[in-house]
């Protein structure tokens, strides 16, 4: 090898050693390249980096169609000298993204995989909810940062663009992020405390403050063994517009653990299969899995009926079987709590009775009920409860976590109930929206049509009855009748809203409930919120008992009077090949005075409700309000009939002369 070749040789060397490092170092999950502006922070360090990507089936030639399978990581830092707990981090995902695996951290909604994120997503630590400061753990980045790997895919985004998020940011209270900064394939930002905040500091034992939330759930661990736990779930229902009507309540669990028994609630699914063709059988090779009552990841667990409230061996239990009711505590203290105990057995290597770990992905649903979004379990102070001895002393638990659910506002067309409006003015009734609750796929209607309006004696009949009388309404009323017709609005439950009456003192208004269920809804009750003038104005409930809410803002809570609490299911007619089913129903009149708003507008929209809730499911509204037609109708007839009489008088006058 001559002298001057060495240069090109050393320098042909150099490349292929620093390529085969730099890639080492890219794919190594356990080292992350460090950056300049992570030594300056002194917060909390976010990261994100696209690491690759392959093209999917089908191969597309429409750029904005192609799917590709990408990996990614972010990591979370704790740069700060005191300890942060419970982290959550939100990374807005903007490429139609499908998560189908993480690992690190889960969805803090409880999605299942695959999770459609294209609008972004938040999630929180797992195992590792909290990360330690580097001064108590010497520096130990194992315990001071969180990796989150990311599998999905993303669409639209062909190489060499790199489908990068909108944005990172830290989701914990107190804290404040800039806008991240994007260099190629990573994006990184140092959050900060804001020095404005005024979160609450943890106690001194370290564990978070309790939450406030519409529904908490605590998951209390009351007595620890080497491969089991005594674990009691307490659920609180504190919305005074919230409920649920037999609740299912669904969670992950994430170390293969199973249900040896319960007390005060069962799961649906009893099958010990998963447990002697899994993993479990593995570990417990002398065990009878027969009596187990779950070995489900995600069981299904419900409550007993009220008849085994005193079964000694499946209930007992305080705040026990009520069948899935949880009412608000402004109908019934008793009915808001719901408790249950689970025996839970553990897996190799947590054989350790100090070693434990909730489920996590909490989902909690009922009836004809809110949506509630449930957060991951935080680690609280240990709950305190009574002793059972009867002594005057306090029994604690060995560890425990809460969940926080809120409920959350539906999105168009996925409504459970929706509303209609009519009024005295006005001969026609506005109608629940087209698809109001939703529509199937295969369509054979409009669903982007306004409804037809109704006679107000249609209300009475289900959707497929009542087509002919809208027809021939608006056929009377000459208007356009549109083809196709418009979808039906799918509902369960429909509300009317009208207003009967309006005078020199005061006005009233009349409120219908339906249910087109086969479901009985026992203790039902619904809320209106009104407009400031209308909520003042408010004096009796004639048909149900009317209680002001403190508490929400301008909203009248209506129940059934005692004995009339139930709202009954629809019912067949007297010729059922004739005649069409009947809806439940429960009506009332609403009186209300002018005394402090004289000049209150009913026609143009203070006589109509802002928002309608039935059994704490918000319902959707009509996008109009009924117009005062009759009103102007009324008063051109009486100026006609004033110009005739007129007219007479003169020309009898003129007749006389």
């Amino acid at each position: 090898m001559g002298f001057h070749s060495w240069p090109h040789t050393i320098l042909l060397s150099f490349f292929l050693i620093f390529a085969t490092v730099s890639a080492q170092d890219y794919d190594d999950d356990d080292n992350t390249m460090a950056i300049p502006a992570q030594d300056t922070c002194i917060g909390v360090f976010l990261t994100y980096t696209f690491i690759e990507r392959a093209k999917e089936f089908p191969h597309l030639k429409n750029a904005s169609a192609q799917s590709y399978a990408f990996k990614a990581k972010a990591t979370i830092l704790n740069t700060m000298s005191v300890d942060l707990k419970a982290w959550k981090m939100f990374i807005g995902f903007q490429h139609n993204e499908i998560l189908v695996n993480t690992d690190g951290a889960v969805l803090m909604d409880g999605s299942d995989f695959p999770a459609r994120v294209g609008n972004g997503t938040s999630f929180s630590g797992y195992p590792m909810s909290d990360l330690m400061n580097a001064i108590d753990t010497a520096g130990d980045l194992n315990q001071i940062q969180a990796m989150i790997d990311i599998k999905g895919t993303q669409f639209g985004v062909k190489p060499p663009g790199i489908p990068m998020p909108k944005t990172i940011k830290l989701l914990n209270a107190g804290f404040k992020c800039p806008t991240p900064t994007k260099k190629g394939s990573q994006m990184y930002v140092c959050c900060v405390k804001d020095p404005k905040s005024k979160v609450k500091h943890a106690n001194a034992t370290k564990f978070l403050p309790r939450q406030k939330a519409d529904l908490t759930m605590a998951y209390d661990v009351l007595q620890s063994f080497g491969n089991n736990y005594l674990a009691q779930v307490t659920i609180d229902n504190w919305s005074p517009l919230g409920r649920l009507d037999n609740w299912n309540l669904t969670w992950e669990w994430m170390r293969g653990e199973f249900i040896y028994s319960m007390r005060g609630a069962y799961t649906l699914k009893r099958d010990s299969a998963s447990c002697i063709y899994g993993q479990a059988a593995t570990y417990y090779q002398t065990f009878d899995f027969s009596p187990v009552m779950s070995c489900e990841k995600r069981p299904i667990i419900v409550d007993l009926p009220p008849e085994r409230e005193k079964d000694k061996d499946i209930g007992n239990l305080s705040f026990c079987c009520k069948n899935g009711t949880l009412l608000p505590k402004l109908m019934n203290e008793t009915l808001s709590t719901a408790i249950f105990q689970l025996q839970v057995y553990k897996m190799p290597p947590d054989f350790n009775r100090t070693v434990l770990y909730p489920p996590q992905k909490w989902k909690i649903e009922g009836e004809l009920n809110p949506t509630y979004k449930c957060g991951p379990p935080i680690r609280v102070s240990p709950m305190e409860f009574p002793d059972p001895s009867g002594l005057m002393s306090d029994t604690i638990a060995v560890a425990s976590w809460q969940v926080g659910c809120n409920i959350t506002r539906p999105t168009k067309r996925n409504s459970r109930c929706c509303v209609s409006f009519s009024a005295y003015y006005n001969d026609s009734v506005l109608p629940c929206n087209t698809c109001a609750c939703g529509c199937s796929d295969a369509l054979a209607c409009d669903p982007d049509t306004q409804p037809l309006l109704l006679p107000s004696d249609a209300l009475l009949l289900p959707f497929e009855n009542r087509t002919k009388k809208a027809v021939a309404w608006a056929k009377l009323k000459h208007r356009d009748i549109p083809h196709p017709l418009p979808c039906n609005d799918n509902c369960g439950v429909s509300i009317n809203w009208h207003i009967l009456s309006n005078y020199r003192h005061g006005w009233s208004a009349r409120v219908t409930l339906f249910n087109w269920k086969d479901y009985t809804f026992k203790d039902w009750f619904t809320a209106v919120q009104l407009s400031p003038d209308a909520f003042i104005g408010y004096e009796n409930m004639y048909s149900f008992n009317g209680t002001k809410l403190n508490t929400t803002t301008n909203t009248l809570f209506m129940q059934g009077l005692e004995g009339l609490n139930y709202l009954i299911a629809k019912t067949d007619g007297k010729n059922p090949n004739i005649d069409p089913q009947i809806p439940g129903k429960q009506q009332s009149v609403i009186s209300f005075t002018k005394k402090k708003t004289p000049g209150i507008k009913l026609a143009q929209g203070d006589g109509f409700p802002l928002k309608v809730f039935f059994d704490g499911e918000e319902c959707a509204l009509p996008d109009e309000i009924p117009r005062g037609v009759g009103i102007r109708a009324s008063v051109g007839l009486l100026r006609m009939s004033f110009f005739v009489v007129v007219v007479f008088l003169t020309i009898s006058d003129l007749l006389i002369l």
